[in-house]
């Protein structure tokens, strides 16, 4: 049993809670992370013991096009900050892990600048992935590179390099060494290369006990990132779609079957697949926003919490701010918060409370950690299982229908008690009938695990209103239904047989993709002649921010 077994992760994304600015000027370092020392003691009285917070270091802008690994972003201020920061957590029995960045750096990391400056003599030409030194690009290299998501800000390290591998496990032991964190979230691990990854699997193994990675992964069979030679762990997005679709459609079918496969991909072990669980994150919109019906806010966060995984909670989403994708902008999806706005919030906030709730109900309960996973009853609005450990089952019911409804499940123990309800009921017959209010749910569990039950009325809502789109006042940052891609945009629409009109002389924000790509290559024209290879560059670019900064970055 290592610490992440029983983790319970708060997600901080800290250039947007500390209100950073989103652009790196590299000048003298304001020491914003410190703000967050506060945040620590809430943290923990949320019911959290562990904390993913990133991305940390030396950047251009968000954070992930990395300038330099072993330096604290100066916008948060110093090493010796992130150092306190580290042990201010650890203090409280919070474990804290950062973002590893490995699939690409950005353009001003001293490999890239070394190869703009020397070209083919560069000894850091094959660092990166297919620099082609007969190419171009927006910036005007004189070279071409690949990239990552369309973006040429984001320079694709040449992860079969033993030489990068070398560096990157150094990067590794120096987290450990100087700031003592317990493990890395992996940025676009499901395009990082898997020999490199068991290199940095060999790595962790060494650098201190328990050390945990986990990496960021779509879709796909996540048996081939989670195991014992890769990763410990990657993100669920495929819970993460089920848990918002499958109450918005009433369709517990589709998440209990979404739970059922995921079970068995990691062998219908509880320990084959420890999946990272969540409902939000900040490459995603607000799960308050998701839902059609806010109330369902309950029972997707009981599910989140007591099905297989580990759970994890985006700043901000336990106070129920919301948050808008925008066509240009994840800014909304990370912003700034002040501790003090929510000061009452563990007293009149529903949402702190059932969070609060959930994470000690969770400490207390080693089957919703360890157990098997057993469906006892599913219907479209009602699902019931069992989590077995031990000689222990743990029931827990979820209702997604404006009405309550009363289910009977097969119950091996004699008396349970219901943690958020406080109710105490006995089997009868081998068998356990619960009433389940409207748009909730409860954890039932056998006498004498549980001191107490963290009471919170398992008639909770948040609002029974559907989400409004279009509110123009907000007291909170806004949101509506997204996909669950990781990608900060989607591609744009094939375009039709019917030749575009377009308009080169509106704001660039206001352009489709088809007028930043005639932009660009009309740029390009006045800086030189436009090869073939650099018109298909572009008109492989169909990213509408990427196109957006590409024609920004002209002089």
């Amino acid at each position: 049993m290592a610490w992440y077994d029983e983790a319970r992760f708060y997600h901080i994304y800290p250039l947007g809670l500390t209100g950073a600015p989103k652009k790196n000027e590299y000048g003298e370092p304001v020491h914003r992370l410190n703000t967050l020392i506060p945040w620590i003691k809430h943290i923990k009285e949320t019911g959290f013991n562990a904390i993913y917070i990133g991305p940390l270091f030396e950047s251009v802008g968000h954070g992930y096009e990395t300038t330099d690994y072993k330096k604290l972003d100066s916008r948060l201020g110093t090493n010796e900050d992130l150092k306190n920061f580290v042990a201010e957590c650890h203090r409280e029995d919070i474990k804290v892990i950062f973002d590893g960045v490995f699939n690409h750096t950005g353009r001003d990391f001293f490999a890239f600048k070394d190869i703009k400056e020397k070209r083919e003599s560069s000894q850091y030409r094959d660092w990166y992935c297919n620099v082609n030194f007969s190419g171009n690009n927006e910036y005007n290299d004189g070279f071409s590179y690949e990239n990552w998501g369309g973006y040429n800000l984001l320079v694709k390290l040449n992860q079969k390099n033993p030489a990068v591998k070398d560096y990157i496990c150094d990067v590794i032991r120096f987290w450990v060494s100087e700031f003592d964190v317990d493990g890395i979230r992996l940025d676009a691990a499901d395009v990082l290369d898997f020999d490199f990854m068991k290199e940095l699997r060999r790595t962790a193994n060494t650098v201190k006990p328990d050390f945990w990675l986990m990496g960021e992964v779509i879709h796909g069979d996540y048996s081939r990132w989670v195991n014992g030679e890769t990763l410990h762990s990657v993100t669920n997005y495929v819970l993460h779609k089920a848990l918002y679709s499958g109450h918005n459609d009433h369709n517990y079918f589709e998440i209990a079957h979404t739970v059922k496969r995921l079970y068995e991909m990691g062998g219908n072990k509880p320990d084959g697949l420890k999946l990272y669980n969540f409902v939000d994150n900040h490459d995603v919109e607000r799960i308050i926003n998701k839902l059609n019906n806010k109330a369902f806010f309950v029972p997707v966060h009981i599910l989140m919490y007591t099905l297989p995984g580990v759970p994890s909670v985006y700043y901000g989403s336990e106070f129920g701010v919301e948050g808008k994708k925008e066509k240009f902008s994840d800014d909304s999806l990370r912003p700034a918060l002040s501790l003090s706005d929510f000061a009452d919030a563990h007293e009149n906030n529903p949402c702190t409370r059932i969070i609060t709730a959930l994470g000690k109900i969770r400490a207390c309960t080693p089957a919703l950690s360890y157990g098997d996973y057993q469906e006892l009853r599913l219907t479209n609005r009602q699902y019931a299982f069992a989590r077995n450990y031990n000689g222990t089952q743990v029931i827990v019911a979820v209702n997604n229908d404006d009405n309550s409804s009363s289910v009977t499940v097969p119950a091996s123990c004699g008396e349970y008690t219901g943690m958020l309800s406080g109710t105490v009921l006995k089997a009868e017959g081998g068998n356990l009938t619960v009433n389940i209010p409207a748009c909730s749910g409860d954890i039932w569990v056998p006498a004498g695990i549980c001191e107490e039950p963290f009471e919170t009325d398992n008639t909770v809502t948040v609002s029974k209103e559907p989400v409004q789109e279009d509110k123009e006042e907000k007291s909170e940052p806004v949101a509506v239904v997204s996909e669950p891609e990781k990608s900060d945009e989607k591609p744009a629409e094939e375009k039709t047989e019917t030749p575009e009109k377009l308009d080169l002389n509106k704001p660039y924000e206001e352009m489709t993709v088809a007028e930043l790509q005639a932009c660009i290559l009309e740029k390009m024209a006045k800086n030189g002649p436009v090869t073939d290879r650099m018109r298909k560059d572009v008109e492989e670019n169909i990213y509408p921010n990427s196109l957006l900064n590409w024609v920004k970055s002209f002089r």
